[in-house]
């Protein structure tokens, strides 16, 4: 039974597909375990608003075909295999010297609090001198936020280390 009351696409936003498809939230869970937290009501209304399913992918270190295609399997929509994966580039840039690093958050108390860290990464952002680096400290790749400071002008580069990412930003 085919279904389209919606078309699971890259650009699909989280709470879109949740509202108009709410069974697929475990199929979702348990892909990417970290999305647990959308079961938090301020995360259902703030973060799965923004995030893509392009960004799903990214924070689940999966394959974007693997996200889309199980999720239109469960919904009855056609395969798709024509999206190649998405996880960027962890090499370390030319730009990073740690010792430019002016301004550290560590947004782990606060993602476990449910909270966002859009607003304080900004404000640190725009209190930061020009050629500083800015890291931000998260249990995963936080891809929403990354794409709005990217949207700022700014460099991004994220690294893990063990549970934790880093990621940093300086101004292009």
């Amino acid at each position: 039974m085919e279904n389209h009351k919606l078309i699971i696409t890259p650009k699909t936003k989280v709470g879109e597909l949740l509202d108009v498809y709410p069974q697929l939230e475990e199929v979702l869970i348990e892909l990417v375990p970290t999305f647990k937290k959308l079961k938090n009501p301020v995360l259902r209304r703030t973060i799965a608003r923004v995030t893509s399913l392009q960004q799903a992918a990214i924070v689940g270190g999966l394959s974007l075909d693997k996200i889309i295609n199980a999720l239109r399997k469960e919904i009855g929509q056609e395969m798709d295999h024509s999206h190649p994966t998405n996880i960027e580039n962890t090499a370390q840039p030319n730009w990073f010297d740690a010792a430019k690093i002016v301004a550290i958050l560590d947004a782990r108390p606060a993602i476990a609090a449910g909270e966002h860290p859009l607003e304080p990464v900004f404000s640190g952002l725009a209190e930061m001198k020009e050629d500083g680096i800015y890291e931000l400290i998260t249990p995963f790749v936080p891809a929403p936020l990354l794409d709005k400071v990217k949207d700022k002008g700014y460099l991004v580069w994220t690294k893990q280390e063990g549970e934790v990412f880093k990621n940093y930003f300086v101004k292009e």
